[in-house]
């Protein structure tokens, strides 16, 4: 059976901003490689993470993992990276160039072949059925680490489409530790302070604020007026990083280098936030999801993220802070080998691939491997579970010995049956 996807499959939440959140997110645009605030932060050498989310199913076969002359291998050809003996797609040229600072896993083995179950599924890290929704990885690091020194949100969305407050990704931990998301990658309406008021009344009227919060507060559970709080107070420290989100200032030389597309710039005001201090930052992509005519559709989709992806890994290194940044590149699952009567691919859970860079992880390796028609892992694979606490170990954090504590309830990090990707770590 080979459906293609349901448009409902691939709906966002529409829901508005917070109030507090509708008025507040900014950081400063950094025209140069090395930026003040770059080396502020690379200073204090406050562990990050970028994960850049391909909405849909990227396909391994047309970038991390290429099976040219086979089968199923499709039209294009294979490049040389700077990693002797791997080989990418040739759709990825700029990858190619970085390849001795990532690590690809391609021996991914997962379960879920639908978009409605297996996103969530992925960014939870599939642990086992605990009767309560499990965070999405970027709640997780907001809750575990907390916002660095920079007291900037500690998980931002930058994404195609409408923003908002998204506190369905805290799970079980509470609205508090949702993402705070960037639609069309703008800041929302009314960021600054009204001009009519001075920062006097501004500060008298947020004191005053504060006080009906106190008393609001008073009567209800905590989960749902510290989130309220938490929005407002990091609103108040966003209006002070008023210019992050505008790239025009960037040298044209800049804006090419990482392609003048929708994920170019998102992946530039990424890097910003990165610079300016924020935790976890998820930058979203759409459109990947090729049941129909895969190729062409490769052919324009995997250059720009190539051109994107390649451009802030060399920057995050120029700068030093891929030292203590976690890179990820992924989707919820991989396509299938086998193309279809569309000339498209579909889902593959079975054998795909993901692409990691920083701290903590093996620079230039290339774990696991798939067999020669790319139909399956050859050893046992790594399901999520095993990536996740892959990622929680680069970032310093032993699965094994720390454990959510809900209500009392002591719940896991991580699936308990499974185990790091030892190759993949330092």
């Amino acid at each position: 059976m080979n459906p293609l996807c349901k448009p409902w499959e691939h709906a966002t939440s529409r829901r508005q901003f917070l109030g507090a959140s509708a008025g507040a997110m900014a950081f400063g645009a950094l025209g140069g490689l090395v930026s003040p605030q770059a080396a502020e932060a690379m200073r204090k050498k406050e562990k990050q993470v970028l994960f850049v989310w391909l909405d849909g199913g990227m396909s391994q076969l047309e970038s991390w993992d290429p099976k040219p002359n086979t089968e199923f291998g499709g039209p294009f050809r294979t490049i040389k990276t700077t990693v002797p003996g791997t080989h990418f797609s040739e759709l990825m040229p700029q990858c190619a160039k970085q390849a001795h600072r990532l690590c690809v896993v391609r021996n991914i083995a997962t379960k879920d072949n639908a978009h409605s179950s297996g996103v969530a599924r992925i960014q939870r890290g599939d642990p086992k059925n605990r009767g309560v929704p499990y965070p999405f990885f970027g709640s997780s690091i907001a809750k575990l680490m907390g916002p660095t020194s920079s007291k900037l949100p500690a998980y931002v969305w930058v994404k195609p489409g409408s923003g908002g407050f998204k506190a369905e990704d805290a799970g079980f931990l509470g609205p508090k530790y949702g993402s705070l998301a960037f639609g069309d990658g703008k800041p929302p309406e009314d960021l600054l302070r009204h001009a009519s008021l001075t920062a006097e009344e501004d500060d008298e009227r947020n004191e005053l604020r504060e006080v009906f919060n106190r008393r609001y507060a008073a009567q209800r559970r905590p989960a749902y007026t510290e989130a309220s709080s938490y929005v407002f107070d990091s609103a108040r420290e966003l209006m002070k990083r008023a210019d992050i989100f505008d790239t025009t200032k960037l040298p044209a030389k800049e804006l090419d280098r990482y392609g003048r597309t929708e994920l170019g710039q998102h992946m530039l005001i990424a890097r910003n936030m990165l610079e300016a201090g924020v935790r976890f930052v998820k930058v979203g992509s759409y459109g990947w999801d090729t049941h129909g005519d895969n190729f062409n559709a490769s052919a324009s989709l995997v250059p720009k993220f190539d051109r994107a992806f390649a451009s802030i890994i060399e920057d995050l290194a120029a700068s030093g802070l891929l030292e203590h940044t976690l890179v990820i590149a992924m989707s919820e699952f991989g396509r299938t080998p086998r193309i279809n009567g569309h000339v498209g691919r579909d889902h593959w859970p079975e054998a795909w691939s993901i692409a990691m860079a920083g701290c903590g992880l093996k620079a230039g390796a290339v774990v696991g491997a798939t067999n020669d028609k790319g139909t399956d892992v050859k050893d046992k694979g790594h399901d999520i579970g095993a990536v996740f606490h892959t990622w929680f170990n680069a970032l310093g954090i032993d699965p094994k010995k720390t454990e959510y504590n809900n209500n009392g309830q002591p719940l896991p990090l991580a699936h308990d049956e499974m185990e790091a990707i030892k190759e993949a770590l330092v």
